[in-house]
């Protein structure tokens, strides 16, 4: 929270606390409570010790009126009986779960998306004060923000994007609470669910991709076999040598494989002869 956002916040709260005057029968009230508890002082005392623990703040409540000076604890304090009450908030950050929401898309595709949200209360006078239950609304918020930032995005999108959805959500969260003092620290996409026949649409579709790429690589693959053969005969017919230790080197992989059976190439002019005779 930078030095604007915590202004903001400080100034909020105080207008929140400035009109605390509880009036002359508040304070005859007031006197008399207090006097209750010294002529009960030994009772009194356990009634009148409060504790809170260190993740937790208490937004004390008398006659109705926020006391000045914001949130107490964590820790030992005191309160008046019959006069004061409180309220504890739990300062730690909370994490729920956004059920899975059906959005159609900006390409007309229904899909099934949830997420997660992590927030925490960072503003207990504003939390108690500004809404009536912090945790419910903003649940609520969420579900809404989330239909509302996929429905301006296409399918490809959702599905490849998903940290720059994750962080506009953030945002409009944080801007939507800030009036209720929670502060919305990390939203994340889950999963996005697919309809069925969208599914097998997508994989006939990868799949064809595929073959055709396997296609095309084996076709590279012959026309590189093909330019090597060419290559090769062409240095086989200026050396007739070569073609000799070709044909020895054919011999000894055959020989190397223990086989029975050997082939001796025929030179090509014996057999025009016969064909010939």
């Amino acid at each position: 929270m930078d030095v604007r956002e915590s202004r903001q916040l400080q100034k909020r709260e105080h207008q929140i606390a400035s009109d605390n005057s509880i009036g002359f029968c508040g304070w005859i009230l007031v006197l008399f409570s207090l006097l209750l508890s010294l002529l009960t002082f030994p009772l009194s005392i356990w009634m009148c010790i409060k504790i809170v623990k260190e993740y937790e703040r208490a937004i004390i409540f008398r006659l109705g009126r926020i006391l000045p000076g914001g949130a107490k604890g964590p820790g030992l304090f005191l309160i008046l009986p019959c006069t004061d009450s409180f309220i504890k908030v739990d300062m730690r950050t909370i994490t729920f779960d956004i059920p899975p929401q059906e959005v159609l898309t900006k390409d007309s595709v229904t899909v099934c998306v949830d997420g997660v949200v992590y927030y925490r209360v960072q503003n207990a006078t504003l939390a108690v004060a500004n809404i009536t239950n912090a945790d419910a609304a903003t649940r609520l918020l969420a579900q809404t923000t989330l239909r509302n930032v996929l429905g301006t995005k296409n399918l490809a999108e959702i599905l490849s994007d998903r940290e720059e959805i994750a962080h506009n959500m953030q945002s409009t969260l944080d801007s939507a609470t800030d009036d209720w003092g929670i502060k919305v620290e990390r939203v994340e996409i889950k999963d996005v669910k697919l309809p069925l026949q969208l599914q097998r649409a997508m994989a006939a579709e990868a799949e064809a991709s595929r073959e055709a790429r396997a296609k095309v690589i084996a076709a590279e693959g012959e026309m590189n076999a093909s330019r090597a053969l060419k290559e090769a005969s062409i240095v086989i017919s200026e050396s007739p040598c070569a073609l000799q230790l070709r044909y020895l080197q054919t011999l000894n992989t055959i020989a190397a494989e223990k086989n029975s059976t050997i082939i001796f190439p025929l030179p090509i002019d014996m057999l025009q002869n016969f064909m010939r005779q």
